[in-house]
């Protein structure tokens, strides 16, 4: 593994915060099977996680200390371990995305473009809310909760689809991913049940829960597709050999990590859905062990 790993447990949470360092300045320029194509959809994924993940620890630490969750010390523990990992994720992210742009790909203002998006979503989504009841802290909440169970659910892919393993021929690269597969399925349930402390279980909490995961989902795909043309045609590997490529690892039936989502995703629209409700234990520990965590 190329990279120093030092597991601490935070404050006796359920899962540790593993300290990475991760090396990337041996990282190819197309590190995913030598796939221009291939590279940047995960780029574009990658593009989004630094401020994506800064956007979940805000969320979740402004509610922390909300009446209904203040004194339930197990969540106030899962928390904290949570908003440790997700530090984790957006330094190695940070770093990869740094030597992304030595190669040139403007990784910079993407990630920019994702703080303008967050932000732009947050104040719009406040507004139109305000009238029923729902402040800035709420809906952060709300779309931190959506975007977790999108995160857990490709992090399963992952983890589960040999084919997609087998692209990642740089080992580092391949490391990095499922490292941070594991702990997105490890804190997967944390937000979820800070939305449940805060909102309850009731009709008007489903309601905006499962609304804010069909705008997530719209305003991801959108974003994350223009990330990937757009780091294709600064790259002039802009052509439809590479976008079949993209397709086939994304969207085909039979193998691909979007389609792949569905079922699970779709689990989020039953009432009396928890994440936990998708037992990942023994994928978790398989790749933990191979991992040497």
């Amino acid at each position: 593994m190329n990279a120093k790993v030092n597991i601490t447990n935070r404050a006796g949470a359920s899962f540790p915060v593993r300290r990475m360092n991760f090396d990337f300045n041996t990282v190819p320029e197309y590190w995913m099977s030598g796939s221009a194509g291939l590279t940047h959809f995960m780029t574009a994924l990658s593009a989004l996680f630094p401020a994506g993940e800064m956007f979940f620890i805000d969320s979740v630490r402004a509610v922390r200390q909300h009446p209904a969750i203040k004194d339930n010390a197990e969540l106030q523990k899962e928390i904290s371990a949570f908003i440790g990992q997700e530090a984790m994720h957006t330094q190695e992210h940070v770093g990869f995305n740094a030597s992304a742009q030595k190669y040139g790909h403007d990784i910079d203002t993407l990630d920019r473009y994702t703080g303008k998006v967050l932000k732009f979503s947050s104040k719009f989504l406040a507004a139109v809310g305000k009238p029923f009841g729902f402040n800035k802290e709420m809906v952060d909440l709300t779309i931190t909760t959506a975007l977790e169970h999108f995160t857990a659910t490709i992090a399963t892919q992952l983890l589960s689809n040999p084919y997609l393993q087998e692209l990642m021929t740089d080992e580092t690269m391949k490391t990095m991913w499922l490292w941070h597969a594991i702990e997105e399925n490890e804190h997967k349930a944390v937000a979820y049940d800070v939305y449940e402390g805060v909102f309850g279980k009731g009709v008007k909490s489903y309601t905006v829960r499962t609304a804010a995961l069909v705008a997530a989902m719209v305003t991801l795909f959108c974003v994350q597709s223009y990330f990937l043309l757009r780091l294709l045609k600064q790259d002039n590997k802009l052509s439809l050999n590479e976008l079949k490529i993209v397709y086939e690892y994304g969207y085909s039936l039979e193998k691909g990590v979007i389609t792949g989502m569905s079922k699970e995703m779709l689990e989020y629209f039953k009432p009396g859905f928890h994440p936990n409700d998708l037992d990942t234990h023994s994928l978790l520990a398989k790749w933990k062990e191979k991992l040497g965590f």
